[in-house]
């Protein structure tokens, strides 16, 4: 069974909206990635490799994510900067998921195999609500 979780975006100020999340809910963080893991620094804009690329922090049996925006792709917008995140338990799975959310609406990233490992796919549904469908193969 799938497990949904909130992803936030931010304008460069990931880690400072993070840092406060964590101190008001407590926990320590799951995975702190920065865009300079991912891409070579002249794959982005100047000072978009110590951007967060992919944060993480417990909340009860949920977590909550999120990352900051690059340069390239604009502003998030304040209030429509969220999407939500399925984790899939298999591969058939995220697979159905996203070709059923993706009916009517438009896919930004196909599912595909992504540099952290995992099978992974962006879209906005017919509805205007935008998804992130991420299965690790090797998740616990």
């Amino acid at each position: 069974m799938a497990v949904i979780n909130p992803y936030i975006n931010f304008n460069g100020n990931t880690e400072e909206a993070f840092n406060f999340y964590k101190s008001v809910f407590g926990g320590e963080f799951l995975a702190v990635n920065r865009f300079k893991e991912m891409h070579s620094e002249d794959e982005l804009a100047p000072g978009d490799g110590e951007r967060i690329m992919h944060i993480s922090l417990p909340i009860g049996s949920s977590i909550l994510m999120g990352s900051d925006t690059l340069q390239a792709w604009g502003n998030a917008t304040p209030g429509s900067n969220f999407s939500i995140s399925v984790n899939p338990a298999s591969e058939e799975e995220a697979t159905r998921i996203f070709n059923g959310l993706s009916v009517g609406g438009q896919v930004t990233m196909p599912l595909d195999h992504a540099p952290w490992g995992a099978l992974f796919g962006m879209l906005t549904d017919k509805f205007g609500i935008a998804w992130m469908v991420n299965y690790e193969k090797n998740q616990a």
